[in-house]
């Protein structure tokens, strides 16, 4: 009986012990021979390119929301997960994007990368303590992070689904 309780016990740990997570991957699919599909099945058609999506955000206010489609070249992912990506609208405009529902996540590399993103496009204004937050998760510095005193209005995109150009 002992020995079965200790085999019970190795296999469990071995199965445990043998788990990854691979968030880089979930939900990639082929789509066509161009693009990497995550989240929500979207296609190329009827996309406003980056100063077009700018444009809209403009004639928007904190606590407005459309549905929209754009494409862009990622700045920034996320280096712990890929959990939110910063796509230019412009030389000095960015927006924030992040996945619903966490369901989601971009690869770590895909820095540089044309996307084309699908979802809910949003006006807020961003906290301190979460603007630091993602400065640490982007890898700045003590320094960089310290310099955020104040809030942000910003440009923020709820991404149901991504497309990334192969």
């Amino acid at each position: 009986m002992k020995n079965v309780i200790q085999l019970c016990v190795v296999l469990l740990l071995v199965a445990t012990a043998c788990k990854t997570e691979k968030t880089e991957t979930k939900n990639v699919e082929v789509v066509a021979d161009n693009y990497n599909s995550f989240g929500d099945k979207i296609n190329d058609e009827a996309v406003m390119t980056s100063e077009e999506m700018l444009a809209k955000f403009e004639n928007m206010n904190v606590g407005d929301t459309i549905n929209a489609k754009f494409t862009s070249t990622i700045n920034e992912v996320c280096s712990k997960k890929g959990c939110w990506m910063k796509l230019p609208l412009d030389a000095e405009t960015e927006t924030m994007v992040r996945f619903k529902d966490y369901g989601f996540f971009m690869p770590l590399d895909a820095a540089e990368k044309e996307v084309i993103v699908a979802g809910k496009a949003f006006v807020k204004e961003t906290s301190v303590d979460e603007l630091r937050h993602y400065a640490e998760d982007a890898g700045k510095t003590e320094e960089e992070i310290a310099l955020i005193t104040e809030p942000k209005k910003e440009f923020a995109f709820e991404a149901n689904g991504v497309l990334m150009k192969k």
